[in-house]
C-alpha cells in the first residue's frame, strides 16, 4: 500500500520507482558532498537526473531542486554570508534572467561549456584577479553573465564558486556565501519555465522529496565541513572544481564534434 501510494502520487509517470529512490538518494550524497567540499554536488545531480530524466524536465526541476537545497543550506549558515556580496549579486541575477527570457533560445553547448571551463580553472589556478574584479560591480558582472547562462546549461555552479572563493579564505563564508548567491539565481527559473509552458505541478510532489533528502545531505556536510581546516578545504575545493571544469572541457569537445 504504501509503496503504491508513493508510486502513485509522489513519482513522476516517466520515472520508475526504482530511478525514483536512486535519485533521493543521490540529492542526499551530492547535497553532503556541496555542502562539505563547497561545489560539485549540483552538477553531479544533474548529471545522474539527466540519465534517465526526459529532456525538457532536466534543467527546470534541477533548479527546483537546488533552489530548495540551497534555501536550506543558507538557512543553516545564515550567520556566515557575506550580505555584502549578496546585495551586489541580486541586481545581476534579476538583469540576467530577464535577458535570458526574453532570449531563450538554444546556444551552441560548447561554447559555454568550454568559457565556464576554462575560467574556473583560471581562478582556482591562475593568477589572482585584480581586487577590482572583486567589488560590487565585479560581483554584479559576474551575477548577471551566469545567471543569463544557467538558463541554458543550468551548470553555472563551479563558475560562481569559483569566483566567490577568490574573495573569501574563511571555509564557511564561501559556503554561505555561495548558497544564498545560488538561491537568488536558481528562484528565478520557476517563473521563467512556467512562462515558457513547463508544467511544474506534475513534477512538485518528486521535487519537495528531493528537497528533503538535500537538506539531510546538507546537515552531514556541514558536519563534515567543520572537521576540516580552512587550508584543507581550499585544496580539495580547487580539485573538485578542476574536475568539474575538465569533465566540461570533454564535454565541449564531444559537442563540437572534435573528436
Amino acid at each position: 500500500m504504501e509503496v503504491a501510494f508513493i508510486a502513485d502520487y509522489l513519482i513522476p509517470e516517466s520515472l520508475s520507482l526504482t530511478v525514483a529512490v536512486f535519485l533521493l538518494a543521490s540529492s542526499t550524497i551530492t547535497s553532503m558532498i556541496t555542502a562539505s567540499l563547497g561545489a560539485g554536488g549540483g552538477v553531479l545531480l544533474l548529471v545522474l537526473m539527466a540519465t534517465w530524466m526526459p529532456p525538457a524536465a532536466i534543467i527546470p526541476v534541477h533548479g527546483m531542486i537546488q533552489l530548495g537545497s540551497n534555501v536550506g543550506r543558507a538557512a543553516l549558515t545564515w550567520r556566515h554570508v557575506d550580505w555584502r556580496v549578496i546585495a551586489a549579486f541580486a541586481p545581476g541575477v534579476l538583469i540576467g534572467a530577464a535577458l535570458g527570457a526574453w532570449l531563450l533560445v538554444n546556444l551552441p553547448a560548447h561554447i559555454w561549456q568550454l568559457t565556464i571551463a576554462l575560467f574556473v580553472l583560471y581562478l582556482c589556478w591562475g593568477p589572482a584577479l585584480p581586487k577590482g574584479a572583486f567589488g560590487a560591480p565585479g560581483v554584479f558582472l559576474a551575477s548577471a553573465l551566469t545567471s543569463f547562462v544557467s538558463l541554458f546549461v543550468g551548470a553555472t555552479g563551479p563558475l560562481v564558486a569559483a569566483f566567490i572563493k577568490q574573495i573569501h579564505a574563511d571555509r564557511f563564508k564561501t559556503v554561505a556565501t555561495f548558497a544564498t548567491a545560488m538561491t537568488l539565481q536558481h528562484a528565478p527559473k520557476a517563473l521563467v519555465f512556467g512562462m515558457a509552458g513547463f508544467v511544474f505541478l506534475e513534477w512538485l510532489p518528486f521535487i519537495l522529496a528531493m528537497i528533503a533528502c538535500g537538506f539531510a545531505g546538507t546537515w552531514l556536510g556541514l558536519h563534515v565541513l567543520n572537521s576540516l581546516s580552512n587550508r584543507r578545504f581550499s585544496l580539495i575545493f580547487n580539485i573538485v572544481l578542476t574536475a568539474l571544469a575538465v569533465r566540461l572541457l570533454w564535454q565541449a569537445s564531444a559537442s563540437a564534434g572534435w573528436w
